[in-house]
């Protein structure tokens, strides 16, 4: 009997045992107080918190004090970008959020955000590689806006943006840069302080941490006004009872996929370069996403023409795979994805298209076993389109509506 074999690390990761047994104190024995609690259980669970931050600011070239913890990637998202909108606007500067049209939608939500607050919002736009326009931030950047934010690494696509460059040009400009690392940490070399960004978002799950921990690495407390209100802690900008046993996680887990990142980087790109070569050799047509961009080595992003996404994905589970139309965040949704709109991919061909995304667990055999899959599931779904198209007027994924 075939193993499911699971090919959607970029929604999550299953928690590492190293991950787990470094949490578990925290959730019973003597560590289990509050954080803010001046008695032993309260030091065991401060002496936590503390670690957890060493490792990640060890491991993402920062300071431990600017370590914040948050419930997710989403959470830190919204806070660098809603927060230094209203940081902006306190200090009588323009608050406006520039992002790219490729980001999270935690990031384009969060800039609409500003807008009901009274805001605005520049989206830059970006080639057919998936790069942003980097004449389009030089415009926007001239008109001093409060934050600019463009991903590390894509979540669907895993093109690699040139935040160096970015971070630089609105450094320059005077202007505070984040950047969402979550796809980033354990695939690409992740420094804050080599990139000189301002804010820098990870996310506990992406990289063998429980769902519910993130953190927001803040280079200039000035940048951010706190969207949470409370009793203080974390600086005062992001107040709350901390998730001590997620800190932990979280540290922990940082520290092992950074170490760890050269060797799984190399092996991961022989995987995907294998994925793709023999599915462009066996399936008809298929075309990757961002081919010619550099790309992280954990994604691979395929458009199948005269096949639906949903129909591929359902027809994959069934047969023991496990991938992704895009963004977890976004399935069900009816439209094609807005990174591929934004890269200029044809409707049928966005529509088409789905995610593979490897992880430390992925082997050889798992990639094997999928190519031998692929092809008949694919050639099974365009037949079915076929035939539905037939019967109702659909020629493959569009509609044509036929005459009276």
């Amino acid at each position: 009997m075939r193993k499911a074999v699971y090919l959607d690390h970029a929604a999550t990761t299953p928690v590492r045992p190293e991950v787990l047994e470094a949490m578990l104190p925290y959730l019973t024995d003597q560590s289990f107080g509050n954080p803010s609690s001046a008695h032993r259980f309260g030091r065991a669970a401060r002496a936590g918190i503390e670690q957890a931050r060493r490792q990640i600011a060890d491991a993402l070239g920062a300071e431990p004090n600017q370590v914040v913890f948050t419930s997710g990637g989403t959470e830190a998202d919204n806070l660098g970008i809603v927060g230094a909108a209203l940081a902006a606007r306190d200090r009588g500067a323009n608050m406006c959020a520039v992002v790219s049209a490729i980001e999270h939608k935690a990031v384009l939500a969060a800039a609409h955000a500003v807008c009901h607050l009274g805001g605005r919002e520049v989206l830059l736009p970006v080639d057919n590689g998936g790069q942003v326009e980097l004449d389009a931030l030089d415009a926007a950047l001239a008109d001093r806006p409060a934050i600019v934010s463009v991903m590390w690494v894509n979540n669907e696509t895993g093109v690699i943006q040139s935040v160096r460059d970015i971070a630089a040009r609105c450094r320059d400009a005077g202007t505070f840069f984040h950047t969402d690392a979550v796809q980033a940490v354990g695939k690409v070399p992740v420094s804050a302080s080599e990139l000189s960004c301002t804010l820098l978002t990870i996310s506990g799950h992406k990289i063998g941490a429980p769902k519910g921990i993130g953190a927001l690495i803040v280079r200039d407390r000035k940048a951010v006004e706190a969207i949470i209100h409370g009793g203080g802690q974390q600086f005062g900008i992001r107040p709350g009872t901390e998730n001590v046993a997620g800190a932990v996680a979280l540290g922990r887990a940082a520290q092992l996929a950074v170490g760890e990142q050269p060797s799984l980087t190399e092996r991961l790109c022989q995987l995907r370069n294998e994925l793709a070569a023999r599915l462009k050799a066996t399936v008809p047509g298929l075309v990757i996403n961002a081919e010619e961009s550099p790309r992280a080595p954990h994604l691979l992003s395929v458009a199948v023409p005269g096949a639906d996404s949903e129909a591929l994905l359902m027809h994959l589970d069934l047969a023991g795979i496990a991938v992704s139309s895009g963004s977890a965040c976004s399935t069900g949704a009816v439209e094609p994805s807005h990174v591929l709109v934004a890269m200029g991919v044809p409707r049928e061909l966005a529509l088409g298209t789905i995610r593979f995304s490897l992880g430390r667990e992925t082997t050889l055999d798992d990639i094997t076993q999928t190519l031998e899959l692929v092809p008949g599931v694919v050639e099974k779904v365009r037949k079915l389109a076929g035939v539905l198209g037939r019967a109702d007027g659909r020629t493959g994924a569009g509609l044509a509506v036929s005459g009276p």
